[in-house]
């Protein structure tokens, strides 16, 4: 089995999310009290917020590139960034030469299985705003079309992520909010929505869409499960 190299923190919820998914595949498909080899290193959210807002990608790729080689030197034979948004300096991160998984290719992968080529994705402000993170890999790597929120539904959706989810709180009027957001896209055209925020599946379930919902936490794991035991 490899060991699996997690970059986790933003936030801590989702990266909780991301350990149990893989422990419990790992668990399912080699039976008795196995679980994955893997190695978590956790950033302090409140620094890396900071450079987001202050776009201060450089910086941050940096960091992470700089992570990649901490938990290859700690034994990870390759690196999964368990957070959406900062897949955003994801080339920085290969210049790490470190093995990566990207989050969008899974993703890519389950759409097209399902036969769908069009898609809306509902995330934080940079993933749907910033090219690269989601739509362009999909679009460029697996011919896909993807919708996202107009302005003001980006601005709902960025202050949910920052001022509830990470921080814990998932209640039902943010949960009616995206919803409403999600069918939106749906008129749109949309034949599923993208969970792009690690966070969104523990707010959003099957039963809040009236199209499938794509968890790119959940498909992120597998796929990390996948490659641990090939």
């Amino acid at each position: 089995m490899k060991t699996i190299g997690m970059i986790g923190g933003m936030s801590w919820e989702s990266s909780s999310v991301y350990y149990q998914l893989i422990n419990r595949e790992i668990q399912k498909r080699l039976g008795g009290v196995h679980s994955a080899k893997s190695l978590m290193h956790s950033v302090d959210f409140g620094e890396m917020e900071k450079l987001q807002s202050a776009g201060r990608w450089r910086e941050a790729g940096e960091e992470l590139a700089a992570i990649c080689r901490s938990l290859a030197g700690g034994g990870a034979d390759f690196v999964m960034l368990c957070c959406n948004t900062m897949h955003l300096v994801f080339d920085a991160m290969e210049k790490s030469g470190v093995p990566l998984l990207h989050i969008a290719d899974p993703l890519g992968e389950a759409i097209k299985r399902d036969g769908f080529h069009t898609v809306g994705l509902i995330g934080t402000r940079y993933t749907m705003e910033e090219g690269g993170v989601i739509s362009d890999r999909l679009a460029q790597k697996f011919g896909l079309e993807v919708l996202t929120p107009d302005e003001a539904d980006r601005t709902a959706l960025q202050r949910i992520i920052y001022e509830e989810l990470c921080r814990g709180d998932f209640n039902d009027a943010s949960r009616a909010v995206c919803s409403a957001i999600m069918e939106k896209l749906v008129r749109r055209g949309a034949q599923g929505v993208i969970l792009g925020c690690t966070e969104f599946p523990i707010l959003l379930k099957a039963e809040h869409a009236s199209v499938p919902l794509y968890d790119t936490a959940t498909l992120h794991a597998l796929s990390a499960v996948d490659l641990a035991l090939s």
